[in-house]
Order: structure tokens, then sequence, then C-alpha cells
């Protein structure tokens, strides 16, 4: 009962920070470590009430236009190819040189978030739609990959890149997010389930949280989703930051 107590409320915070701007596995993953769970079930654990959760947020920026189906489906290919090939880099790197380029570019990444008024470039030029395409394709690869080797933050950084270097609006961008991180999830948690890492009960309990913190954040993000992103991509920045720095040292 104890672990329903710790988990639940924390992992229904991150459903609706993650329906906003990503980042959700920086407070739920942390969470289920805290009640006890071994590694391997805490990880396959948050994948099943991740992907309950992104699930629902997926439906809600699709029946509100924001999923682009001609780049998303090769962005989810990519995605795939990305997430295969980083989980088996991962096994050739250490944990600790991986959280050491995570802090290198992290202070990057939120100097980014903070000098840009707007994460939208409404004054830039769109890309023709191929182009397009091939950069979110290319996005969706790396993220992927990075994905694969490491993962926390993944939501965070496709909505930077897809807004920054694709010249998505933020609909858009938040949209393709969804759909791919949606696709990764139930991906790895197809392989936990088979090898039965996954604490049903628990996870499905979790669930039910973090689809209604997702239901509540996409709903939040359609009414006034530019005000309300750059603020808290911010903060689960620096609570990445921190978790990363705490755990080297």
């Amino acid at each position: 009962m104890l672990s329903y107590l710790i988990v639940c409320p924390l992992v229904f915070l991150a459903g609706f920070v993650d329906a906003i701007a990503g980042g959700g596995g920086l407070i739920s993953l942390p969470a289920y470590m805290f009640a006890g769970l071994p590694v391997h079930t805490a990880i396959a654990t948050n994948k099943m009430s991740s992907s309950m959760g992104t699930t629902v947020s997926t439906i809600h920026y699709f029946r509100q236009g924001y999923v682009k189906w001609n780049i998303c489906l090769p962005s989810i290919a990519a995605a795939l190819i990305g997430s295969w090939t980083g989980a088996h880099v991962s096994l050739g790197l250490s944990e600790g040189v991986l959280k050491m380029i995570i802090l290198v570019i992290l202070p990057f990444i939120a100097f980014y978030v903070m000098r840009k008024k707007n994460l939208e470039r409404p004054d830039v030029k769109k890309h023709p739609l191929n182009i397009t395409i091939l950069l979110c394709c290319f996005v969706s690869l790396v993220i992927g990959i990075y994905d694969g080797i490491y993962g926390p933050g993944t939501g965070t950084f496709l909505i930077l890149l897809f807004t920054g270097l694709c010249r998505l609006n933020l609909q858009d961008a938040a949209g393709t997010t969804k759909v791919i991180n949606l696709t990764t999830n139930l991906a790895a948690l197809s392989v936990f389930l088979i090898n039965q890492k996954v604490y049903l009960p628990l996870g499905i309990a979790a669930g039910l949280c973090n689809m209604a913190g997702n239901y509540i954040g996409s709903h939040q993000f359609s009414k006034d989703g530019t005000k309300i992103v750059r603020p808290v991509i911010l903060l689960v920045l620096v609570i990445f930051f921190a978790k990363t720095l705490s755990e080297l040292i």
C-alpha cells in the first residue's frame, strides 16, 4: 500500500508534465525506485504506466489535428531504427560516460530555451515539406538512438528539435513527439512483458493515474500551450541536470 501511495501521485504529476513538454519519466521512474522496486522492474513498470498515459495525450492531439501522418509515419520508422540501434550501442558504453555527455549538453539546451521568447519561429520561413520530413526523420533517428541508450527527457528533446531545427509549429511538434514516444514506449513494453519484468498491479494503478495526468495536461496545452511549455521544459531540464549530477556524485 505504501508503494501505491508513493508512486500514484507522482506518476499523475509525471503524466501532466509529460503531456505538456515531455520528460515525465524524470519524475515517474525515481518514484518507482523510491518505492523500493528493483531497477529492472521499476523501468519496466514505468514503461507500462507511461504507455497508458501517452496513449491518452496522443489521442487528444490527434483529435485536435496536431498529428500530421505524412510527417509522423516515416519519423516513427526512423525512431524505431534509432531506438533498436541505441539499445545495442549502450552495451558498449559505460553509464558514467553517458551521464557526463548529458551534463555537458543540458546547459546548452537550457540556454537555447531561455533566449527564445517563443519556441515557435513564426518569423522564419518554413522548410519545404520534403525537407521537413527528412529533418524530422533525422531527429527521430538521433533521439531514438538516445532513447535506446539512456532515455530520460526524450520528449523534451524532441519538442525542442522539432520546433527549432525542423521549424514545425508547437502543436505539430507536440503531436509528432507524442506519436513517436508512444511507439517507442510500446515497443519497449512488449519486451519487458515477454520477459515478465512488469509489476502488473502497480503498473495498472499507476497507469490510470498517468492517464488522468496526461488528460489534464494535454487539454491545458490546447488552451494555452505556448505560455506553459517554456517554463515546464526549463523545470524538467533543471530536474534532469540535478538528477544526473547527483547520480554521478
